[in-house]
């Protein structure tokens, strides 16, 4: 009898220990409401990537904390963005890791045309030490980097001419990203750089106060820009990663708890939306060429002449991002290319 009434005695204690373990663990997760701002439209892999993230999350901390996606641009530019999530008033957004150039200068060594081969050595690079250490260095700028997902390789579109050579791009006013070396780029080439914040862009197109565009066929297909577009060149001649990024005010207000939830939404999430990426940079090809679209590929030798004429932007830029930093992700590349 005494021996089962310690037995009792002894379960009871454990499931006291243990209900009280759980609740401290819950006290972990406070109730919060997160702004997620994003230029990507509603149905875009990122955006599919932004909604499965903040799933995951709420799942992660019982419900406690929400994340709201606001698709489209709705909550301005991305410079304007990220300059809110510095003030922690947008709590977190994704955008393309270049334009980070300008609080970070490494970053816009994401933006040197031609840098990666294809897919698996952009994941590999971001994913690894290289891509970690840039990120690292945006929390003096009052942001951090949970990841990068992808937006892809850029090609070009316009509505005056099909693009079968590089000659072919001379005296088209196209629109970049507004950076500096968008718009040295499109120089070498011999056309016009017009810096547009995005949301502007198919207005821009559909007056006519432009003659094209350049972005992944995702981008391309999501925003319709086949209604204002004719002609489209395959060129591939960038490869965007997206980074991920939170107001560090925000972080820093976090548990260890939350902080763990969020890098694990973020690794699931960075998976689950580089292969809605690829998969719809397929389906989205069909589209549009479906849509009437005429679409070129440069040949082997206008490609090599399209790379030519970027060598000295690159190096030109090369000084601006810093040797060391440029010297550091060739010899990560050249190690996946052995």
């Amino acid at each position: 009898m005494k021996r089962r009434l310690m037995m009792k005695t002894v379960f009871a204690t454990l499931l006291a220990v243990s209900f009280a373990g759980t609740a401290a663990h819950a006290a972990d997760f406070s109730k919060r409401s997160l702004k997620f701002g994003m230029q990507n439209p509603k149905g875009h892999p990122a955006e599919l990537g932004a909604q499965k993230f903040a799933k995951l999350v709420e799942e992660k901390s019982g419900g406690k904390i929400k994340i709201r996606v606001f698709a489209g641009g709705v909550l301005g530019g991305d410079q304007q963005t990220v300059s809110a999530l510095q003030g922690g008033t947008i709590e977190m957004t994704a955008l393309n890791s270049g334009i980070l150039g300008s609080h970070v200068k490494e970053m816009a060594i994401y933006d040197f045309p031609f840098l990666f081969a294809n897919e698996k050595e952009a994941d590999a690079i971001v994913d690894g030490p290289f891509g970690q250490e840039l990120h690292k260095k945006l929390e003096e700028k009052g942001i951090v980097g949970l990841g990068y997902w992808e937006l892809g390789f850029r090609d070009i579109t316009n509505n005056v001419r099909p693009i079968n050579k590089v000659e072919d791009l001379a005296g088209l006013k196209l629109r970049v990203i507004p950076n500096p070396i968008n718009l040295d780029w499109v120089k070498a080439l011999g056309a016009n750089p017009v810096s547009l914040a995005f949301p502007e862009v198919y207005t821009a197109l559909e007056q006519k106060a432009i003659d094209g565009q350049e972005n992944p066929v995702t981008v391309i297909q999501a925003n319709k820009m086949n209604e204002v577009q004719k002609h489209l060149a395959l060129t591939h001649h960038v490869y965007n990663p997206q980074s991920i990024i939170i107001s560090k005010k925000v972080w820093d207000t976090f548990s260890a708890d939350e902080k763990k939830a969020f890098q694990e939404a973020a690794a699931e999430a960075i998976a689950f939306e580089r292969a809605a990426s690829r998969e719809q940079t397929v389906k989205s090809l069909e589209q549009l060429k479906k849509a009437g679209m005429q679409v070129t590929e440069l040949a082997p030798e206008e490609l090599a002449k399209f790379r030519e004429k970027m060598q000295p932007v690159i190096a030109a830029h090369a000084a601006t991002v810093g040797q060391e930093t440029v010297d550091a992700i060739n010899a990560e590349l050249a190690k996946l290319r052995q």
